[in-house]
């Protein structure tokens, strides 16, 4: 887990890349987009995605979210109970705004596909949580840790071990 805001930025930015990445295929495949986008549109798209992902993150969602998460947890030691609490609370900030964001993007691109934009947002919330929420506990939460331990904190502890 990052201890100081470098490493909270670094374990930030890879995390939001893979959710991101992931994300945007599975809204792609489920708006049956691939083959009527082009390569350079499916990119552009991703990174307009992943920059708002990241501001919501740093600025909003993440402190948010870890305040939530440590209230929760601050009566245990358990640290894979700390992690699942911070992971479910940044999952539910993040697919509420992201599918906000989805909604915007969507409207500009086809209209709104119902006469309720209450009813289209919480189908729209509600396919991105529940996918969002495994990608996120199963698949991303690990393999960025991984990736976060091997490399990062590696790397920083190295460079205070030389210094």
């Amino acid at each position: 887990m990052p201890t100081t805001r470098k490493e909270s930025l670094y374990f930030g930015l890879i995390m939001c890349f893979g959710m991101v990445l992931f994300m945007t295929l599975y809204n792609f495949y489920l708006n049956d987009i691939f083959g009527q986008i082009s390569f350079l549109g499916g990119i552009t798209d991703f990174l307009i995605g992943f920059i708002v992902a990241i501001i919501l993150d740093l600025y909003l969602v993440g402190p948010i979210a870890k305040k939530i998460a440590f209230k929760l947890t601050a009566n245990t030691s358990n640290v894979l109970f700390k992690i699942l609490t911070l992971s479910t609370c940044m999952v539910i900030g993040m697919a509420f705004f992201m599918s906000i964001y989805g909604l915007i993007t969507s409207y500009f691109h086809n209209g709104l596909y119902s006469n309720s934009i209450i009813k289209e947002f919480l189908s729209v919330f509600c396919r991105n949580f529940i996918v969002a929420l495994p990608l996120q506990i199963i698949i991303m939460g690990p393999i960025v840790r991984f990736l976060f331990n091997k490399f990062i904190k590696t790397s920083q502890n190295n460079l205070v071990l030389k210094n």
